[in-house]
């Protein structure tokens, strides 16, 4: 029943990463956590640790296939991807050494708080421009988020786009730039974060718990999840949804306020 579900959660989080640019982070980290419930506190590592694995595969194959006039968006920003990685590296380290609970309630602290954000403050929901006068001179991204947003990114297991997709939205880029760049940002962050997580030792209570683990990693939930998730990216980077961008930008929000509220929920 887990593989089942497990993927039929990848269809989910291959939607996610096309249309929301999650890579799959959001929606896999609180069904690992429920995957691997048997693991107890120590669920959330291993689940942050295996959706920085399944965010490199999802987001490296939305990225290669992304239109490469999308891409040129991303144009002078060397400095923000190498901040973004080393700010990974720093956050996945963080994830073996902080107390097992501290991710999870960060997890939940940082969505809801993000929520509320895109919600009150002006820019995502209600841009300060038209988005067709806004889409035509975009603000760059700036290079000092990197550092801080591949750290919390890594530690909380969602790659990053909670943040980039909100910054580049308030940058000028209407949500289906903002998703769609979203991805190699994510890949900058999920590379080094899995690489980090898939050597060590993996958390003693996989033992006693039947769980196989690589480092952090369940790599039998990254297979079920990539198994649903790659054919849904495939298809969908063909045929995209065409959906107007304020209903976008709303749709955006009622996804983080949902995974919050899982990740809430799950044992």
């Amino acid at each position: 029943m887990d593989l089942v579900v497990l993927t039929g959660i990848g269809l989910l989080t291959g939607v996610t990463t096309v249309v929301f640019g999650f890579g799959g982070g959001f929606a896999a980290v609180p069904v690992v956590v429920w995957a691997d419930a048997a693991l107890g506190a120590d669920a959330m590592r291993v689940a942050t640790a295996t959706s920085a694995l399944v965010m490199v595969v999802n987001a490296g194959f939305a990225t290669a296939v992304t239109p490469r006039r999308t891409l040129l968006a991303l144009r002078g920003t060397r400095a923000l991807v190498l901040l973004l990685a080393v700010g990974a590296v720093a956050g996945a380290l963080a994830t073996r050494l902080a107390p097992a609970g501290l991710a999870r309630a960060a997890f939940v602290a940082y969505v809801s708080v993000t929520v509320v954000d895109l919600l009150l403050r002006p820019g995502f929901l209600r841009p300060r421009a038209p988005v067709e006068k806004a889409e035509a001179d975009p603000r760059p991204l700036p290079a000092v988020l990197g550092a801080p947003v591949g750290a919390v990114a890594a530690f909380l297991g969602v790659g990053g786009s909670v943040m980039t997709v909100p910054a580049m939205r308030r940058a000028g880029h209407p949500m289906r730039v903002a998703t769609a760049l979203a991805n190699p940002l994510t890949l900058a962050i999920a590379v080094p974060a899995a690489a980090v997580s898939l050597s060590g030792a993996a958390v003693p209570a996989a033992a006693g718990a039947h769980v196989r683990l690589v480092g952090l990693v369940d790599p039998g939930a990254a297979a079920a999840l990539l198994l649903g998730a790659l054919p849904v990216i495939a298809v969908l980077r063909r045929h995209p949804p065409r959906i107007p961008d304020r209903v976008y930008a709303w749709a955006y929000v009622g996804l983080l306020g949902t995974v919050a509220a899982a990740m809430v929920l799950s044992p």
